[in-house]
């Protein structure tokens, strides 16, 4: 079945970097799109980055304002895995991350198109 673990989270002062990691196995790495979310207390999940697959894309990425220029969305296709480079980390950043997989291949930054999800994993930015 598919599955997705997410690897990378901890506590990390401001300014300064984290690699997030999304182990995905049981469906077509190349077909579907990826995407990180994050949802911190008392918000709703937003996207923060993500990838079209080929049966939806041109594997082009897409990233939120707040994230855009200090994170890096990449797909390995030779592990199926996901990387969420996150540099020059601000406090706001503080969230539960989430991968997640679009078996279309869209590249979307809503939530509903995603089919599968991970477990999560916590991002503090705190000094």
């Amino acid at each position: 079945q598919v599955q997705l673990v997410e690897s990378g989270g901890g506590l990390v002062q401001p300014g300064g970097s984290l690699r997030l990691s999304c182990a995905t196995s049981g469906f077509i790495f190349d077909f579907y799109a990826v995407g990180w979310f994050r949802q911190a207390p008392g918000r709703e999940r937003e996207g923060v980055a993500c990838i079209s697959g080929t049966s939806g894309g041109d594997g082009s990425a897409w990233y939120a304002g707040p994230v855009r220029g200090r994170f890096t969305i990449t797909k390995d296709n030779t592990n199926d895995t996901v990387i969420l480079q996150m540099n020059s980390l601000k406090p706001e950043d503080t969230a539960v991350y989430y991968c997640a997989a679009d078996p279309y291949g869209r590249r979307s930054s809503a939530s509903w198109t995603y089919v599968y999800w991970g477990q999560g994993t916590q991002v503090t930015v705190s000094s």
